[in-house]
């Protein structure tokens, strides 16, 4: 498992601060916050990098299969394109509020989250290193 030291989980975290201006939690309690928490990195196509326990729970994976999983698989396939636009305007404005949408566990459950906040994750040059997204509401879908 990553630990909570790792560098990308400090950049997480630095720059949830950054854009929204509060802290999301400290590093060593963020794999068990009560609150959903995945990442991905910049490689095409983005692979996550990162769930923590309330994700992986969500997305009915391990840690190992989870990261390294396409961050686009999280979606259903017809709601793709409606994440990547959300991605690509993050990218562009540096994070967002309020995003809700609909997400598939590995064994074909649907749930929504709603009330997301979405991020990129700077390193400390500043470049854009990966995108982050949590939330606390969600639920599952029939």
């Amino acid at each position: 498992m990553l630990p909570h030291s790792e560098p990308r989980i400090a950049a997480l975290l630095r720059s949830y601060e950054g854009f929204v201006g509060r802290t999301l939690c400290e590093p060593d309690a963020l794999f068990e916050a009560p609150f959903a928490v995945l990442a991905h990195g910049t490689e095409v196509p983005p692979i996550l990098f990162y769930g923590n326990r309330t994700a992986l729970g969500l997305w009915e994976m391990d840690f190992e299969a989870f990261t390294r999983m396409p961050s686009l698989r999280t979606a259903e396939p017809d709601l793709r394109e409606a994440r990547e636009a959300l991605l690509e305007e993050v990218a562009r404005t540096g994070y967002s509020r309020g995003y809700r949408g609909v997400r598939v566990s590995a064994t074909g459950k649907r749930f929504e989250i709603r009330q997301a906040t979405v991020w990129n994750i700077l390193g400390l040059d500043g470049n854009r290193i990966g995108q982050a997204a949590m939330f606390a509401e969600y639920g599952r879908l029939e």
